[in-house]
């Protein structure tokens, strides 16, 4: 293979990949708030209330199943909440079945909670119009907080899809997800040069296994900078260098997104050493198939 212009290769690096379910997934969204909407509609009682303290009671003392609804509105995914304040710690719990609200004291604790934490009033005060609504709103709020576990996982799937491109099969001649215990267990290969001498189970995205190669593979994506970009490509240099010692072993690097300009330094050291670097449009020209051997 022809020795390649490192600032060409960065030039061809992507802002983003994200698809169109990456921003909100819907579906979990639409699947949370189905699964509280009869409590959320008994609450919506609640609404414009001019006594709203002793119809919360009502409601808690005939539909103690209501509390599980209740942190969701404050945009927090828990069953216990802790406060505190001049009267001291509160640890409350929303796990209706826990919690049997068998006496004044138990009605008391969430009255008050549903008074300090201001609830109340967004109820009273009719600034909401349904509760459904508003939940689905705080919903699709807290999984836009999901994206960066999405993001993670989107140039690992883009390089799964030119695996199986390839024609390697799941299970058969390409692995997900594999430590470095398991590379040794089913193919003897020793792996102690870079395991830190033993004392790191490193895990990789993807192992490929050919006739004549086991490839470990590591993928990411940076679409924003960041000192664990320059990390990163110092970790991966180190591993570069130390699988070169290994003959039955290729580490493979796929890697892209605009967050790299801010570490080209850094990676460009890492491409200077590394035969086996490569961005999505690498991909894209079948470098797998021309590599995989």
């Amino acid at each position: 293979m022809a020795k390649r212009d490192f600032n060409e290769w960065l030039s061809g690096f992507r802002p983003s990949i994200a698809d169109y379910g990456f921003y909100i997934n819907f579906d979990k969204v639409y699947r949370n708030v189905d699964d509280i909407k009869v409590e959320l509609n008994i609450l919506n009682s609640l609404i414009g209330s001019h006594n709203i303290e002793e119809e919360f009671r009502c409601i808690l003392s005939r539909y103690p199943e209501v509390l599980q609804c209740i942190p969701i509105l404050l945009a927090v995914r828990a069953s216990e909440i802790y406060c505190q304040d001049d009267r001291g710690g509160i640890l409350f719990n929303f796990n209706y079945k826990k919690n049997s609200l068998s006496t004044e004291d138990d009605l008391d604790k969430y009255v008050y909670f549903m008074k300090e934490t201001g609830l109340f009033d967004l109820l009273s005060k009719h600034i909401i119009n349904n509760l459904v609504d508003y939940v689905m709103g705080v919903e699709t709020g807290l999984d836009s907080n999901g994206r960066k576990n999405r993001g993670g996982h989107l140039m690992e799937n883009l390089v799964e899809k030119f695996i199986i491109k390839a024609g390697f099969i799941k299970g058969v001649d390409y692995f997900k997800e594999m430590y470095i215990h398991e590379i040794t267990e089913k193919w003897g290969i020793d792996l102690f040069a870079i395991s830190n001498q033993g004392t790191t189970e490193k895990r990789f995205d993807f192992v490929v296994k050919t006739d004549n190669m086991v490839y470990v593979i590591e993928t990411n994506f940076y679409s924003g900078g960041g000192s664990k970009l320059n990390e990163t490509a110092r970790s991966y240099k180190t591993l570069a260098l130390e699988s070169n010692t290994i003959d039955e072993i290729t580490f493979v690097w796929f890697t892209d997104g605009k967050g790299w300009n801010s570490a080209k330094n850094n990676l460009k050291e890492t491409f200077d050493v590394m035969e086996h670097i490569y961005n999505i449009k690498d991909l894209e020209n079948n470098i797998i198939s021309e590599v995989f051997k």
